[in-house]
């Protein structure tokens, strides 16, 4: 008795031993969609997937180093308006010293 298998249950687990599927007739050949698990393609795609996952990471990382720069120019800007303000501070202190010797020497 000869059974042929289904493609659920097919006759032999083995693909070598099993018939080749043969395209079907009412169907217009390269219509189907083409199988994509070949390597190139599947290595490509997970790669993609890698890059696509670690985008938000790398703008993290780059929104923390324009932060870092931006904090850093800050702390500049404040120290140098402290040293002008202590700058004027002394100059005004220094007229005052030589306003006061001015006055002594002149008594």
């Amino acid at each position: 008795m000869n059974i042929t298998g289904t493609i659920d249950r097919p006759l032999t687990n083995d693909p070598k031993k099993q018939a080749p599927m043969k395209p079907s007739t009412n169907e217009p050949a390269g219509s189907a969609i083409e199988d994509l698990t070949t390597t190139g393609v599947t290595g490509s795609r997970q790669n993609r997937t890698r890059e696509m996952q670690l985008i938000p990471e790398a703008l993290a990382r780059a929104h923390m180093h324009d932060r870092l720069h931006e904090a850093e120019r800050e702390r500049r800007a404040v120290r140098l308006a402290t040293a002008r303000r202590m700058q004027r501070r002394a100059e005004r202190a220094s007229m005052r010293a030589r306003r006061a010797l001015a006055m002594a020497v002149m008594q």
